[in-house]
């Protein structure tokens, strides 16, 4: 009995620190073998060292306002390093070398009509398996960083591409700020990453949200995703064809599945909307809120990069203001004593 309670008192106390270590803020951080698990006075998060890494957890993401949490499977999550045209010519090598995970099928409900290839993989989200984030605490804010190079590539293509994401979460604030980052080894004309932005909504006919909201499409209501449909059917932008808009917030608005009523917004904005080649928002059996950045060139040894807010509003003008107050920056610093959005 002695030694029980001497471990529930050693574990306690482990628990303890990681609350008051911190220079009297309200914010704490508790890691296990398999996440990190972060609280502010606004927020709740939980980012995956193993498994399904990347982002933030699935239903991890809670607004302590209204108790809402996220829809889908992840937020701000990665995937591969891609530039338009097809695979076809080269899928055979790629079997034969065991990548299969680099094939990119297009024509179909779930990707569309448009060519594309992956030039380096795996999908980090489900492949890479194993991240080591670094905790890094400042006075008013926790910030998480993590790493992961790329290990598979496209014939005639280099392996190593180093991936980078940097999360924020400020004390005191409904959402956090993020980065991420590719330093490519590949030139290609018009290298983008896939991501998800801010995360896909899972749901049964529309009972989970009420409304989406697309900057530049403006608001569309739950019903429009009772049937799939392909990304470049429906509420698809893509540079060049679509201006680029004042904003890019994309996002929905949570309904409580018993009662019915509506509650806070779930976006996710990219502070630079010039930088956003491609967005899908488009119904594959859940609705998928795809992001793809960069889309231009790059030779190796370049870098590019984008910098998101993702988090809890009220209403569409809090967004806007937030957006506006931040508006213009691709990258992300921070230290043990502060952060800053950079160009």
């Amino acid at each position: 009995m002695h030694c029980i309670a001497s471990r529930l008192v050693c574990l306690v106390f482990i628990f303890v620190l990681s609350v008051r270590c911190l220079d009297g803020a309200q914010y704490s951080v508790t890691e296990t073998d398999d996440e990190i698990r972060l609280e502010t006075s606004e927020l709740a998060a939980g980012i995956r060292k193993r498994g399904y890494v990347t982002g933030v957890k699935a239903q991890s993401f809670v607004d302590k306002k209204t108790g809402a949490k996220d829809l889908g499977f992840g937020l701000d999550i990665a995937d591969w390093i891609m530039e338009p045209g097809s695979d076809e010519a080269y899928r055979d090598q790629l079997e034969q070398a065991g990548h299969k995970e680099l094939i990119y099928t297009f024509g179909n409900e779930y990707h569309g009509k448009t060519p594309k290839r992956s030039v380096e993989g795996p999908q980090i989200c489900t492949q890479a398996k194993e991240l080591a984030p670094e905790v890094i605490r400042g006075p008013n804010f926790i910030a998480v960083r993590q790493t992961f190079r790329y290990r598979t590539a496209a014939p005639g293509k280099n392996i190593g591409s180093l991936w980078t994401q940097v999360m924020v979460f400020p004390e005191g604030k409904r959402y956090f700020i993020s980065m991420q980052r590719i330093d490519a080894v590949n030139s290609s004309e018009a290298m983008f990453l896939r991501i998800d932005m801010p995360g896909h909504i899972q749901h049964k006919n529309g009972d989970s949200f009420s409304e989406v909201y697309l900057s530049y499409c403006g608001r569309i209501p739950s019903q429009e995703f009772s049937k799939n449909f392909a990304p470049d059917e429906r509420f698809n932008y893509r540079r060049g064809e679509t201006p680029v808009p004042d904003r890019m917030i994309r996002g929905y608005q949570i309904r409580d599945l018993q009662s019915g009523s509506t509650g806070p917004w779930l976006v996710g904005m990219t502070l630079d909307p010039g930088v956003v080649s491609e967005a899908w928002c488009h119904q594959r059996g859940y609705v998928c809120l795809i992001e793809e950045f960069n889309g231009r060139p790059v030779k190796a040894g370049e870098s590019f990069s984008a910098a998101f807010i993702v988090g809890y509003f009220d209403n569409i003008e809090e967004m806007h203001a937030v957006y506006d107050a931040h508006k213009g920056h691709t990258g992300l610093k921070v230290d043990a004593k502060t952060w800053m959005l950079t160009k």
